[in-house]
């Protein structure tokens, strides 16, 4: 009997029981709810389960997946559907598990800076949450509006904000999971410092739901900055540009954000959004978003001025600061929609590299000698400050890369430059399904196996999340 065939059987045999655990009303199998979780934000790529549930509790999902364990059924975690590796993907069937229903702050500790939530909770959301409080949780993906602080979780998220303040695994301090096997554990403690035992938490942090589905989130806070400036650069040169993001913190600054966008990706998002903020004419290559934040206006003012002072010597133009909170949001939009717009305009394959952040203009003049070398066009935006480069690839008849041999060399040439510019070949996005197949390039036979080790583990039945990270 084929696999799907077999795994559509054992699923179809368990509904009753799926039902009685959730309520019939949130298991679903109609084509349409079916199609609806088929995707994410993955290039075009489409694998349909066998049945959503949409469970509200971690004991639900507890007696799901004991079902599922005993049954070996597949399961597939997922938070929003905004992920760029296809983690969120049931590309084996089964159980599609949605933690959309788990959606409340449980709770927001103003005495220890700290709140609890359930994963389902848009992070948007959970940020002007807390602000209200006077308190920031930093954290930011470009999807903030629309993405759930549990995908963060499985993702370990980034964005503009972690040039300063680091990425999720910064701020997570304990999480209530469940196992593949059906146990309920807390991984750690709602301590700021804790050298007790291996540390699951962050095992757990950046495992793309492999390990286990996270249900309760403990996440440190910190004040909300009073004050924020922001200044766009345009430089004639992409290289310059990444020259100078270097220079910036060479000389003792420490920018809230520093966002790298090249012309064309300015272009065709200003076209998107109908936006002539941003001159995009000849004669400049590359734009920075430089933003300062902290409590003091004028120590922030004296920054921003030295730092427009030594960007001059790396040839760049008239500064253009943004004066007021509009001015502001409407840079941000352009930066936020960037990887929309250009997926619209044909640049379908996104990679998310990251290098030492002295190394980006090597990085860019390796991309586009690449472009000429395998036939692709690429624009090149993302987070400069920590190396972070977001890389969207047009190529002549090719809309996706998964498994299609007219992409794979031109990707595993990117991600062997990226190796020997000291990088990895993810950043932020995770490996999933579209990056595993690389993942000999940057790591030894014998990391990959103590890491499906630590799977075996964790789903001895390897059930959970099945073929993301790991064949």
């Amino acid at each position: 009997m084929h696999p799907e065939v077999e795994t559509a059987k054992k699923v179809l045999a368990q509904l009753e029981s799926f039902k009685k655990i959730v309520g019939a009303e949130y298991v679903a199998v109609d084509q349409e709810s079916l199609d609806q979780y088929a995707h994410d934000e993955t290039e075009n790529l489409h694998y349909p389960p066998d049945v959503v549930i949409r469970p509200r509790t971690a004991e639900e999902i507890s007696a799901i997946m004991v079902i599922c364990n005993e049954h070996v059924i597949p399961v597939t975690p997922r938070g929003a559907g905004t992920g760029l590796s296809g983690g969120a993907l049931p590309n084996f069937g089964g159980v599609l598990i949605s933690t959309d229903r788990m959606n409340a702050i449980l709770n927001i500790d103003e005495r220890n800076l700290q709140v609890i939530t359930e994963p389902g909770v848009i992070t948007e959301v959970l940020q002007n949450a807390v602000k209200e409080k006077g308190l920031f949780y930093p954290p930011d993906p470009s999807s903030r509006g629309s993405c759930f602080i549990g995908g963060n979780i499985a993702e370990n998220s980034g964005g503009p904000k972690a040039v300063k303040y680091g990425v999720v695994k910064d701020y997570v301090l304990n999480l209530q999971v469940v196992l593949p096997t059906g146990e309920i554990i807390w991984t750690g403690a709602n301590v700021l410092k804790n050298s007790t035992g291996y540390n699951l938490t962050q095992l757990v942090v950046g495992s793309e739901g492999t390990l286990g589905i996270v249900t309760k989130i403990v996440l440190k806070l910190l004040p909300y900055p009073k004050h924020e400036l922001l200044m766009l650069v345009p430089f004639a040169s992409l290289e310059k540009a990444g020259e100078a993001v270097s220079a910036i913190f060479r000389a003792g600054f420490t920018p809230s954000a520093m966002e790298l966008m090249e012309i064309d990706a300015l272009r065709i998002v200003s076209e998107f959004v109908g936006s002539n903020m941003v001159p995009v004419g000849d004669g400049v290559e590359a734009h920075l978003i430089i933003e300062v934040d902290g409590n003091h206006a004028e120590t922030l003012m004296k920054e921003m001025e030295s730092i427009a002072e030594l960007l001059a010597e790396f040839d760049c133009g008239e500064i253009f600061f943004a004066d007021d909170a509009q001015q502001k949001e409407a840079l941000w939009k352009l930066r936020r929609r960037v990887a929309e717009a250009v997926k619209i305009d044909g640049y379908s394959i996104e990679e998310d590299t990251v290098v030492p952040r002295a190394e980006l203009p090597a990085l860019i003049r390796g991309v586009k000698a690449l472009g000429i070398q395998y036939d692709f066009k690429a624009v090149c935006y993302g987070h400069a400050g920590d190396g972070n480069l977001h890389i969207r690839i047009k190529k002549p008849g090719s809309i996706y890369s998964l498994n299609n041999p007219d992409v794979i060399p031109a990707l595993r040439a990117l991600f062997e430059l990226v190796k020997h510019l000291g990088g990895t070949i993810s950043g932020e996005h995770g490996i999933g399904l579209v990056q595993k197949e690389y993942m000999d390039i940057v790591f030894s036979t014998a990391s990959l196996q103590l890491m499906w080790g630590i799977k075996k583990v964790f789903d001895p039945h390897g059930i959970l999340n099945r073929g993301k990270i790991f064949d």
